[in-house]
């Protein structure tokens, strides 16, 4: 148990009251950026700080995060922050907002594992106090009491948490499941959940990533079988990609090597990471002598290995996308080898995926994968999960969390059905401020929340027109074009140079920019040296002459970037 030194009484504020507020600042409306605040007047904690990965229209963009505007306002206040979990929407921001503020940490072990690692890539590891709690530990923050429950997902060490607060009990579950499970220490605390219900739940906030799916998730102990009916008659190798935090797949992936004779190889930076973290830890249990290195691989038939790797959502300079291209050092696809992506097509990755199901097809190999085999199940509950969460926590108010508005709507009516009365249903997205108070519950202002769009070492640098402008040149290229200007006669000195890129085979239709020097050297004569400004009217000229001219005579809008320089 951490205490005294976090622990501060919650002030009144001016009317004489305090206040609960609940801020979120992603993950409600959305799938990823996950991050909410909890404040009583002059304490403030945070729950997760989670990215997202760039949408389709992003391009060029390594990820996302969210905007941490209000947090960085408020840091005088922040006294901690939680995790739930070590994925990365809601651990994969945490570096951008340990840069601007000193805050404790906490999380289970696995997920502070991952966590410290990250930290060491941005050079925050010595500035920071990571601090391991486990479920049934209790955690306390200025007015603040927090319970960690155990809950199933698809990453262990995964938490719930009972929050104490001056008005009542708020449940967070995290990202959860309730479906029986055969890996040791990841079954949800059903009864610790039961005893928050019967002392009185303030408010609920659940999950709704699979509000849609009605029913119960696939047993974990199904997918084993799957595997283990696939892996049996396999005549070579078999390569299993799935997620590098998913310890319980691999757990049972080590046991049916046991089983049928085979040694492991892991291989992908990440899933190395995560390996190593879990076997530290001992949340991973090997025999001796069955993990070999990659420069073994060669040491042993095909048909005694296993090969655990990255790349299940067709990253392309992924282990598993490497194998596909024939561009891997060590590992080379051959005709016999058995390839199973044991993981969910995350929506905006199908084409990726698919592709490289295709070249592995292409190399010889035979891929199996979640529309053809149930080697996958979802870490998130389906609906009558979510009933049965509902049912054991009894809320006086529901709060749906982490999902696209759609899943937030859909699990709010669930809840309606429930029996939750509908103005105990705050459905809130990013940004607006739940509040607590004598008065009861509302949604009562908004704060500053967005995205921050992270490309190489620039934050927040590229924005909406640079994204416009991005889109603009890989749908139509660019032509540049290079002009010099004597500075005392106005006569052109060189050029102009028409270049294109990525708008037209310059072979094939020189023509084209030979008739667009023509089109410019009569925007210049129109244009008499004595005129002020010249230059820059003429490259305003040029850039809507040029436009028009492309239109009409090819159908196409490149990027038109005229250099002119008077020497």
């Amino acid at each position: 148990m951490f205490g005294a030194q976090f622990w501060r009484p919650c002030p009144l504020n001016r009317t004489g009251v305090s206040v609960l507020k609940l801020i979120p600042m992603g993950g409600l409306g959305e799938i990823g950026l996950n991050m909410m605040a909890v404040e009583c007047h002059d304490t403030m904690f945070i729950i997760d700080v989670g990215l997202m990965f760039p949408e389709d229209y992003m391009l060029g963009v390594d990820y996302v995060i969210p905007d941490m505007t209000y947090a960085k306002q408020n840091v005088k206040k922040i006294a901690g922050i939680v995790l739930t979990h070590a994925h990365e929407d809601h651990i994969g921001a945490l570096p951008y907002l340990l840069k601007d503020l000193h805050a404790p940490v906490f999380g289970t072990p696995f997920t502070l594992g991952l966590v410290r690692h990250k930290l060491e890539e941005y050079d925050l590891l010595g500035a920071t106090a990571l601090h391991a709690i486990g479920p049934g530990e209790t955690l306390k923050i200025g007015p603040f009491a927090l319970e960690f429950i155990r809950v199933n997902h698809s990453v262990v060490d995964g938490v719930g948490i009972a929050i104490r607060t001056p008005y009542g009990t708020i449940v967070h579950t995290g990202d959860f499941k309730f479906s029986r499970t055969c890996i040791e220490g990841m079954a949800t605390d059903v009864s610790t959940f039961a005893r928050y219900g019967e002392e009185g739940v303030l408010a609920l906030m659940s999950d709704s990533t699979n509000v849609e799916n009605s029913g119960y998730t696939v047993s974990d102990c199904e997918i084993a079988e799957s595997l283990s009916i696939i892996c049996q008659d396999c005549p070579g190798r078999i390569i299993i990609a799935l997620f590098a935090s998913n310890i319980g797949r691999i757990q049972q992936i080590v046991e049916l090597a046991g089983k049928i004779g085979r040694k492991i190889l892991f291989n992908g930076r990440s899933i190395e990471v995560s390996v190593n973290i879990a076997k530290q830890l001992d949340y991973l249990r090997m025999p001796e002598k069955m993990e070999i290195e990659i420069d073994q691989i060669n040491q042993y038939p095909d048909d005694e290995i296993i090969i655990i790797t990255t790349g299940s959502q067709g990253e392309p300079m992924s282990a598993l996308a490497r194998m596909a291209a024939g561009t891997h050092r060590q590992i080379k696809i051959r005709s016999d080898d058995t390839v199973i992506l044991s993981s969910k097509f995350i929506p905006g990755n199908e084409k990726a995926i698919t592709n490289i199901i295709n070249d592995l097809f292409r190399c010889g190999a035979d891929v199996i994968y979640e529309k053809i085999a149930k080697i996958h199940v979802s870490g998130h509950a389906f609906q009558e999960e979510l009933k049965m969460m509902m049912r054991l926590t009894r809320p006086k108010y529901f709060i749906p969390i982490h999902g696209e508005y759609r899943h937030l709507v859909q699990h709010a009516r669930l809840a309606a059905k429930e029996g939750i009365p509908k103005d105990h249903i705050l459905l809130a997205q990013n940004g607006q401020v739940i509040t607590f108070s004598p008065q009861g519950a509302s949604i009562t202002e908004q704060v500053t929340t967005g995205r921050l769009l992270i490309d190489g070492k620039g934050v927040g640098d590229v924005g909406r027109s640079v994204l416009k402008e991005r889109r603009m040149l890989s749908e139509e290229g660019m032509v540049v074009v290079n002009m010099a200007f004597d500075e005392d006669t106005g006569v052109i000195i060189y050029g102009p140079d028409v270049v294109s890129k990525g708008f037209v085979f310059e072979t094939e239709t020189g023509h084209l920019l030979d008739d667009a020097q023509c089109v410019i050297l009569e925007i210049v004569e129109d244009v008499p040296p004595e005129v002020p400004n010249r230059t820059d009217i003429i490259r305003s000229r040029i850039q809507t002459a040029l436009r028009q001219y492309f239109f009409f005579t090819i159908g196409r809008r490149p990027v038109i970037l005229p250099f002119i320089v008077v020497v």
